[in-house]
Parts: C-alpha cells; structure tokens; sequence
C-alpha cells in the first residue's frame, strides 16, 4: 500500500495517533471513561430491543445470512461483523439515550462503540486492545465534529446544512476503532478513514417532521465502519488528503468551512473523551434541562393543575428542534415526538418521572392522551431566551417560567446540564441508569456479571466475554 502518512495529511495524523494509542496505555481517566461508555451502550442496547425500529433491524442482519463472527447484543447466534455492529448501532441510538459531546452536540458512542466490540469479536482481540480502539474511535469522532463547529456562529455547520454530524463523524471514528483492532498498521487505517469518508451519510429532516430513519443512523454509522476497515484488509485504499482535500470530507459536507487546528491541536496529550456528557434521561439532549426546569419547579412547591401557562426559554438555535412546528410539539402522537418536545419534557418534570427523574416510560405513547398531560402541553410555548442563548452550546440551558391560577409567577432556572463534567452522574448513578434499562431482559445475575465484566476489560477480561455475558 502507498505510504499516507509520509506527508503527514490530516488523516495520517489520525493514523499515527491511533497507531501510538494502542501501544501506550492509556491515561487512568480516559480508560475509566471508556469503561463507563461501553457499559453505557450495552445497556441501551439491551434496553432498545422493545422497539418496533429495533425488530426491523434485527430482521433485517438475520435475513442476510454470512459467516458468524460476532453478536447482536442479547443474541446467543453469531452474525457478520458489519451485521453485528449495524443493529448494535441502531440499538444504542435508538432511545435517545446515548451520550453526547458538546459543543459539537455528537453522539460518539452509538457508533463507535458498537463497530469497535464486532470487530473485536471478530479478531478475538484482547480487552486492552478494545479499550484503546474505543478510546481512539470516540477522540477522532469528537475531533472531527468539532472542526465543522462554527464558534463565531456558535453552532455546527453540520447542523446547519441538515446533517447528522453522529453518524457522519461516527462512521470515521468507528472505522479508526475497527481498523485497529483488526490488525492494520498506521497505513491501514489512514486508507480506513479514506474509505469509510465515503460512506458516511445522516441527514436530521426526521428530527423536525418525524419517521424513524434517525435511529438507523448509528447502526449504519458502524456498519460502514467495520466494512471499510475489512475492506482495506483485503486491499482497498482511500485517498490521502481524504479529509482537507479539494473534493474530500470537509468540501463535500461543510463547503470547506472547517477548522483543522480542532483535529490536531493536542492530539495524543489532550483527550476529549472524558469530557463527553453521558444523558440521565432518554430524549433528546435540548429537552433536559427542560425536564429538570419542570422537577425545579415542582421543588418550589408548584402544584401543575393550577398552571395557566408556561413559557419555555432555551437557546435559540434549540427552539426550532424542541419547539416546531408547535402543533407537533405541543400534541406529540408517538413516543418519539414526545422525545423530542419541549412542552413534554417541561410536563414530565413537573409531574415526576421514575428512573434518575425521567425514565423511557415516562414517554409511552399511551400517556400522550393524559387529560393532564395534555392541558399542560397546550399552554406550554418554547421561545428564544437570550441568557440561555449566551451559553449554547456549551451547555443547553433552560429558565422555565410558570404562571398559576392565583396570579403567582414562578421561574426556575437550570444553566448547566446533568451528566457533564460541570454535573457528573455518579458511578452509582450510571449503574442505576444501566439496571433500568436491563430489568426484564437480563436477571439480577446477569447485569452484574456485566457489569463485573466491563470493570475487568484490561485485566484479563475481553470482549468475547463481555458479550457473552451480555447475550440472552
């Protein structure tokens, strides 16, 4: 293969970096994070196999047949590599309830993740490696998310060109992951990111005017990961100026309107992944702070059938996700809308949700029609706060303002989001969040031999493992 890294292209750069993670250990907090995230993923896989979206993709990986290398999380059979990490990825995406980094508002690990344990499985590669591979993948998907995040603008140019930088970024971040733990050298993968470029793809018109196809997006964010790493692997290659050239990554997705300082500045020495915010609650990321706003209020002693109207201040950018069209948003007809709405974040809230406060029942599609679900909603307006404004998107902040029968007004504000660096979810926290999303798919036993798995990844325990642990 031609040498990519010679004139080191951004893509070397990356190359090189994934290459010398591997070979050193890894800093005690970004190991100890990765640990956190797979678990995370695992959970939210088992915790996604309800859905209808979840059965589709399941029946689709096990229509097409082909060598068995590694497992669908909660299946026993073996499947493809690419098949595995393409329902994995769909499972981990699927409740909204993946991590996310800000401020270039990705969801790394629902691809990352699920790409790096096929290929893993599938190369029988040892926990360090996976711990390496994981921790290389999610810093590259970060690094390149953030080189297409405008700071004067405030805000993704992904976003502002309708595309889901996740999967896009995510299917760069999962082939650098799934590359390495296939065996390629620091060329190889340098042509795994040239390839899986060309793959990438996730447009966000779901989030606004509904369908289904956001929750494929990781799944084929990993599938395109892992098929790109095997495809170098038996001799494809990808271009060298991949990312910066002129009709690369960068031109083709952003216009060239990208920051390549945000991809090697700190490369190696200064690691974005502990920094990544895990979600507490499973909905869009925007609507949080409204739900916390919502329990905020409830604290003040609020009682929710005196409430006349709310008015929800978020950033502005956020208004259009959270708050349009408003006769959507208000009257959410699925439990995916409802995911996505402000006034029904505001509404759980306020009326008290189970798990760490609002929990994936607290959005079925049979609450929708709560006679006090629904007054609530319909007086609720999501509207443009400039004190909110100031700090997206480096938080999604939210003042929720109440107005009662009686004439009182009440606010609560909420500028900083749970689950970041400024607001951790305890270790005790994150397992609360991983048992709730396993009752009634795994036993007692079983998630605490996942658990006991994932915190032995590195000494001694693998993958293989892990999943078979994590299988029903």
């Amino acid at each position: 293969m031609t040498d990519l890294t010679a004139d080191v292209t951004l893509s070397g750069h990356l190359a090189r970096f994934a290459d010398t993670t591997r070979r050193e250990p890894l800093p005690d907090d970004v190991a100890a994070s990765v640990r956190d995230r797979i678990l995370d993923v695992l959970g939210l896989c088992l915790g996604g196999r309800g859905l209808d979206t979840s059965a589709a993709a399941l029946a689709y990986v096990r229509e097409q047949g082909g060598a068995g290398q590694a497992h669908v999380i909660g299946d026993a059979d073996l499947v493809p590599a690419a098949l595995a990490a393409l329902a994995n990825g769909v499972l981990a995406h699927s409740l909204d309830y993946d991590d996310t980094h800000l401020p270039s508002v990705l969801h790394p690990s629902a691809s990352v993740i699920p790409a790096a344990l096929a290929a893993a499985e599938a190369a029988n590669a040892d926990g360090d490696a996976l711990l390496a591979a994981v921790a290389a993948g999610l810093e590259v998907c970060v690094r390149l998310g953030m080189a297409g995040y405008d700071r004067e603008a405030g805000n993704s140019t992904f976003f502002e060109h309708g595309q889901h930088a996740t999967s896009i970024c995510g299917a760069i971040g999962g082939a650098v992951a799934a590359a390495m733990l296939l065996g390629l050298d620091s060329d190889g993968i340098a042509h795994a990111i040239g390839v899986s470029a060309s793959m990438a793809a996730g447009l966000l018109e779901a989030n606004r005017t509904g369908g289904t196809v956001k929750r494929l997006h990781c799944g084929w964010a990993a599938h395109a990961a892992v098929s790109a790493a095997q495809l170098v692997r038996h001799g494809f290659t990808g271009p060298p100026t991949v990312l910066e050239g002129r009709f690369g990554f960068f031109e083709a997705f952003l216009r060239g309107e990208f920051d390549p300082a945000e991809i090697t500045d700190g490369l190696g020495s200064r690691w974005a992944v502990p920094g990544i915010f895990f979600k507490p609650y499973p909905a869009n990321h925007f609507t949080h702070t409204i739900v916390d706003a919502g329990r905020a209020l409830r604290e003040q002693g609020v009682d929710p059938a005196g409430i006349v109207s709310l008015t929800i201040g978020v950033p502005a950018a956020v208004v259009r996700t959270v708050g349009e069209p408003p006769e959507r948003k208000q009257a959410p007809r699925t439990q995916y809308e409802a995911q996505f709405s402000g006034p029904y974040a505001a509404v759980v809230g306020l009326l008290g949700g189970a798990g760490l406060g609002a929990s994936y029942a607290d959005y079925d599609v049979a609450l929708l029609d709560d006679p006090a679900r629904v007054r609530l909603m319909a007086c609720a307006d999501v509207v443009a706060d400039d004190e909110c404004t100031a700090i997206f998107p480096y938080q999604f902040p939210c003042v929720l303002t109440a107005r009662t029968s009686d004439g009182r007004e009440w606010t609560a504000k909420v500028l900083v989001n749970r689950g970041g660096p400024d607001h951790p979810l305890t270790t005790d926290e994150l397992r609360t969040k991983f048992r709730d999303n396993v009752a009634g798919v795994l036993t007692d036993d079983a998630a605490t031999a996942v658990e006991k798995s994932v915190t032995g990844l590195g000494s001694g325990t693998g993958p293989g493992d892990l999943l078979t642990s994590a299988a029903t």
